[in-house]
């Protein structure tokens, strides 16, 4: 089959089709038939050599996909699933590929309606929302919740999401025209964090409170502020490190707010811990998603060997959503 490989860590260039061999499924796996992939910031960081895939994962760029179901492995014959289903998955990698073989506890229906070749946005971006703002953090009705980055991929999923929960959503991005994207999906307070301070503007929106939940893709450059930004009982959640990944923790403050931090990966996690996440997406946001309070934003699309073309443009954080790879025909 077709596939993208990493040639050695460097530049989007270091981005191959090649021919490899298709993959064949093990104990527990079904083969999917990829029609779209989703480019995701960890792809960038394994093409960098900075984020390699866990043990056993494979060596292939790719976090999700959608496509069909084109062979059943063993012990899953009775698993509800079929060949031919239209399907979405999370992987551990293998994305940027024709076909690729997947733990059938992170099979999703393609949501009624939102087309296959769309629903490759969906698999990563609401597993790791729903994991970390509902799972970890607790994000309840009526709390405050700051996103950093709202107008990321993660950052577009987690404000549908929390707008749905009944929250309250406050986003920093970089431009008035992602700002404006984050409110039209739902964003309730919008900080241009090259403009503003997003401590200050959160205490503001929140009479001098602050957020209930922050979900932070930054990390070490924000941890302080974010701590600053946090209500009494408030949750950090630090998923992404574009900031840096080492810096102090003020634990003073950390007591006086009775807070808590945390920080989490989800393509670390075990094939049971993932199938329940995926159990949970499916039960609690694909309803949203098919009633449309919830849908994938997408940014643009590249052909399957034009892979190292959609990571150049997501290392210029110009896009608002997700940015998919397409496969073949959906």
């Amino acid at each position: 089959m077709q596939a993208v490989t990493i040639t050695g860590a460097g530049g989007p260039e270091v981005l191959v089709l090649s021919t490899v061999a298709a993959p064949e499924p093990r104990e527990g796996e079904v083969v999917v038939e990829v029609v779209a992939a989703g480019v995701n910031r960890a792809d960038v960081q394994q093409r960098k050599g900075l984020y390699p895939p866990p043990k056993g994962g494979s060596e292939l760029p790719g976090l999700e996909v959608s496509g069909r179901v084109a062979a059943l492995g063993p012990g899953t014959e009775d698993s509800g699933w079929a060949l031919g289903d239209e399907v979405c998955a999370l992987l551990s990698g293998g994305g940027y590929a024709e076909s690729v073989a997947v733990p059938v506890g992170q099979l999703l229906p393609v949501p009624h309606g939102v087309r296959l070749a769309d629903a490759a946005a969906l698999p990563e971006v609401a597993c790791t929302v729903w994991s970390n703002l509902v799972t970890e953090a607790g994000l309840r009705e009526g709390e405050t919740v700051l996103v950093h980055g709202g107008s990321s991929g993660i950052g577009t999923m987690a404000i549908q999401v929390a707008s749905a929960l009944g929250a309250r959503v406050v986003v920093t991005a970089g431009s008035q025209a992602k700002l404006d994207a984050c409110r039209e999906l739902g964003a309730d307070v919008l900080v241009n964090y090259r403009e503003q301070d997003f401590v200050e503007e959160v205490r503001a929106a929140t009479e001098g409170r602050g957020a209930d939940v922050i979900l932070d893709v930054v990390g070490a450059t924000y941890l302080g502020r974010n701590l600053e930004a946090l209500a009494p009982d408030g949750r950090l959640v630090v998923i992404g490190l574009l900031g840096g990944r080492r810096a102090e923790l003020d634990l003073g403050t950390l007591l006086m707010k009775r807070a808590r931090v945390s920080a989490t990966s989800l393509r670390s996690r075990s094939v049971a811990d993932k199938a329940r996440i995926v159990a949970d997406v499916r039960e609690h946001v694909w309803p949203w998603v098919e009633q449309g309070r919830v849908r994938p934003v997408i940014q643009s699309r590249h052909p399957l060997a034009e892979a190292g073309e959609a990571h150049r443009e997501m290392e210029t954080s110009g896009h608002v959503g997700k940015i998919l790879l397409d496969v073949r025909a959906g």
